[in-house]
């Protein structure tokens, strides 16, 4: 009984999460920022039973997100000309049901192969759909696109989300029921052989199984929850565009399971709500947001590869062991010089991009850390390549510090647990 308690224990806790959260964040804008992560969350998990379950690198997962919101927005749309009594929390369903369709569809040519292969036939069918949204206006709506009132459809048990709060609480029945869905996928025998797929795909044929069929059936769960996802969106936003389902949706999702985690169920959840979070704040801050987002993906891949996830994980378990100790003094002496990097880093960004993509418009001058400073004199320059420099160089020469204390941190945990 206390281990179904224990197993419970984190559900229960996401439950209460997603009733309190609106209790929290009640203003509009926090609202629209909660919706859109239980969006995420969605399409981020979906996109990782493909890369963190099969191994599958797909460029082209948007395509599903995309056509089961547009799919969705027309089915609005034709319920509320033909008055039928059919109420938005079935629309996410119609979405799913257009994903796995289209799933199943590119998933019989795109499955043949795995590896680059995979890769490259799921970008061309990406740009393939993509650029067919600006042929197929009927459909997709030309650069425009399709838009919708859900006020419109029948009510749900008096409830016919007008406001953003019913489409939150939505949304996050929907997310929650998603969520559990995919984890129990992880748990069943299926899930172990997409696993197996991933690492060996010759012995996965030696006990009778074909990698084809396998990476077929998860590329169809993975088109459904996406096609699921952009139906939430939809119904959110109450329109769709070609860029739903463009290259820049799909960097966007595969930039989310990287930052979190693909080696960990959690890591896809944590970098949706990062990354939409940066998304939607650095956009009032900045107009350099993206380099931003780029530069992140090239750190987590080079220097954390398991996510925040993996990071956050490794450290607990020193905690648990009570190593901590043993690594504050090294993260002490390198965080002074790494802040300094950061600071520089950020400073010669902005000059940068006042400089080259702004000064026409709205000229040189600006405000940079609470300072009026001129990008095109050579001060501020000059001091924000020095920080830099100071802080890379400060880094690279007191990393090896954290390196020594993280191998004698291991070395002691691994006699304890020898002994």
């Amino acid at each position: 009984m206390s281990a179904r308690l224990g197993s419970l224990m984190p559900w229960l806790a996401l439950a209460l999460l997603f009733i309190v959260t609106p209790q929290i964040l009640s203003s509009a804008t926090a609202l629209t920022m909660t919706s859109l992560m239980g969006v995420m969350i969605i399409f981020a998990l979906s996109y990782n039973m493909l890369l963190g379950q099969t191994g599958l690198l797909s460029f082209g997962h948007a395509v599903y997100f995309g056509l089961g919101g547009f799919v969705a927005i027309h089915t609005m749309n034709a319920v509320i000309h033909s008055k039928l009594p059919v109420s938005i929390p079935m629309i996410p369903l119609v979405g799913g049901l257009a994903g796995l369709a289209f799933g199943a569809l590119f998933g019989l040519v795109s499955t043949r192969r795995a590896g680059i292969v995979f890769s490259m036939i799921s970008l061309g069918l990406g740009e393939l759909v993509s650029s067919s949204s600006f042929i197929l206006r009927s459909f997709f709506g030309g650069e425009e696109g399709v838009t919708t009132n859900r006020a419109k459809l029948a009510p749900f048990f008096g409830h016919r989300f007008g406001s953003q709060l019913e489409v939150y609480y939505l949304i996050a029945a929907w997310c929650f029921f998603c969520v559990a869905a995919m984890y129990a996928l992880t748990q069943t025998p299926f899930g172990r052989m997409c696993n197996a797929v991933r690492e060996n795909p010759e012995r996965v044929e030696f006990v009778g199984y074909s990698p084809r069929v396998l990476r077929l059936i998860a590329f169809c769960f993975a088109a459904f929850f996406a096609g699921v996802a952009g139906a939430l969106g939809a119904i959110s936003f109450e329109i769709m565009n070609a860029q739903q389902l463009g290259s820049q949706q799909s960097s966007l999702v595969l930039l989310m399971a990287y930052i979190g985690g693909v080696g960990s169920f959690a890591g896809p959840i944590v970098g949706a709500v990062i990354i939409t979070f940066l998304q939607i704040t650095l956009s009032d801050v900045t107009n350099a947001w993206q380099l931003y987002f780029g530069l992140m993906f090239i750190g987590a891949v080079l220097y954390a590869p398991d996510g925040v996830v993996g990071w956050l994980r490794m450290h607990l378990r020193v905690v648990r062991r009570g190593a901590a100790w043993r690594l504050a003094p090294a993260y002490a002496l390198v965080a002074p010089a790494l802040a300094l990097a950061g600071v520089g880093a950020i400073m010669t960004i902005e000059l940068a991009n006042r400089q080259l993509a702004q000064a026409r418009s709205e000229g040189s001058a600006m405000r940079l850390f609470g300072l009026d400073v001129d990008a095109s004199t050579a001060w501020p320059w000059i001091v924000a390549v020095g920080l830099f420099v100071l802080g890379a160089s400060g880094v690279r020469l007191l990393w090896p510090r954290v390196g020594e204390a993280w191998g004698d941190v291991n070395a002691r945990l691994q006699i304890r647990s020898g002994a």
